[in-house]
């Protein structure tokens, strides 16, 4: 072992079991592993508790890890062992800095904390990590800057990618998915990707996992550029195509997600995941335009319908609301929920279905179903007509 360095990481065990521990940088990287730049580390809490996390910071993508600490404070010394020339630890006692020279000297240096005390481990830290500001991907697609700087322009949407990560983590953490070593995703309506990207980079890099994701989308330079992104990533699993959601075959994904599609390609898509029978539904409906034309409003409703706001807040409740009915009538649980604060973006609300190991009776959905279009006047619903044509052939 180098000099100085058991006395380094003496220190960095000393701070975390003193609780003065606030964050170490590992840099300066002259090691043979291609494009590592440096590595990042701090306390988070997990459900197995405190653990050491490991940000693996490169030119094209960032890897994430968690480490409990003898293995964590092992790796750190493996790392200055052979490659970094630089170790700057942050406690709020005092900032040691190692450097390593070219010539494998050692220097120990001390300088006064820059911070007063550590960072708590709350909740909040915890889901900062999910979403790394500073990956490649953010960059390529215009969310962040060259520094990792998530641009003015760009805050609504950055809410979004965590929030979404977060949602989709947490549905799989509750699901039969949640012991699978692998994962299938089918995006549709991918768009731009950022959601894709994410979802993408927290299942592979961050959980580990071996994950395939396919984005679909119809506009060709929308696929050309995420495809672009993939590569320059090195994210080998994540893949883009065009094509539109009702001409698409799907080969039984663990997961469907459709969270740009319009009126009802939303019902295209959530047809596409039931017969798929994907364990996990998440659709973001948006333009509820089908049901509006054909609501009459009962009596006791018709002087409040008669303002168009009201009308089209009562065709998105009854729209999303007859899908939630129809999931359940075909065997999954639902939750429909609000998917960002309206006051960061209009298009707020989240429909997540469950594929059940043991579904309730369809009849009693059913019922509901037709009740409410009996009682709003509507002829059909898209989903509805999907999946009785299906059961009929």
């Amino acid at each position: 072992m180098i000099e100085h360095l058991e006395t380094f990481i003496s220190e960095i065990a000393n701070s975390i079991k003193k609780g003065s521990f606030v964050k170490l940088s590992l840099a300066n990287y002259k090691g043979s592993e291609p494009h590592l730049q440096k590595i990042l580390i701090r306390l988070v809490e997990t459900k197995k508790g405190v653990r050491l996390y490991f940000l693996y910071r490169s030119e094209t993508r960032d890897v994430a890890k968690n480490y409990d600490f003898d293995l964590g404070l092992g790796l750190i010394a493996e790392a200055l062992d052979d490659g970094f020339r630089s170790g700057h630890l942050f406690t709020s006692e005092g900032d040691p800095q190692l450097d390593i020279s070219h010539k494998g000297k050692t220097r120990l240096n001390r300088a006064k904390p820059v911070f007063k005390q550590a960072p708590s481990l709350g909740h909040d830290r915890e889901k900062i990590a999910l979403v790394d500001s500073n990956s490649f991907y953010l960059k390529a697609l215009g969310i962040t800057d060259d520094t990792g700087r998530v641009k003015d322009k760009q805050q609504d949407k950055w809410r979004q990618i965590n929030k979404f990560v977060e949602v989709v983590a947490n549905l799989v953490a509750k699901s039969e998915l949640k012991d699978k070593k692998s994962l299938s995703i089918v995006d549709m309506g991918s768009g731009k990707g950022y959601l894709t990207f994410a979802a993408y980079d927290h299942f592979r890099n961050s959980l580990g996992l071996d994950v395939t994701i396919t984005g679909i989308d119809v506009k060709n330079d929308l696929v050309d550029l995420c495809n672009g992104v993939a590569k320059a990533c090195d994210f080998d699993g994540l893949s883009f195509v065009v094509g539109k959601i009702g001409d698409l075959n799907v080969a039984a994904p663990d997961i469907l997600i459709a969270l740009h599609a319009c009126n009802t390609a939303t019902d295209e898509a959530l047809f596409k995941g039931i017969s798929a029978n994907a364990s996990l539904i998440i659709a973001a409906p948006c333009c509820h335009q089908e049901i509006r034309p054909q609501i009459t409003p009962p009596a006791m409703f018709k002087d409040v319908l008669k303002h168009g706001v009201m009308l089209e807040r009562c065709a998105e409740m009854i729209t999303d609301g007859l899908r939630s009915l129809l999931l359940e009538r075909s065997g999954y649980s639902t939750k429909l929920f609000e998917f960002v604060n309206t006051e960061h973006t209009p298009k707020n609300n989240m429909l997540a279905a469950t594929r059940l190991v043991e579904p309730k009776s369809p009849e009693r959905f059913q019922r509901q179903i037709d009740d409410i279009k009996e009682l709003y006047g509507i002829d059909h619903q898209h989903l509805e007509s999907l999946l009785d044509t299906k059961i009929a052939v």
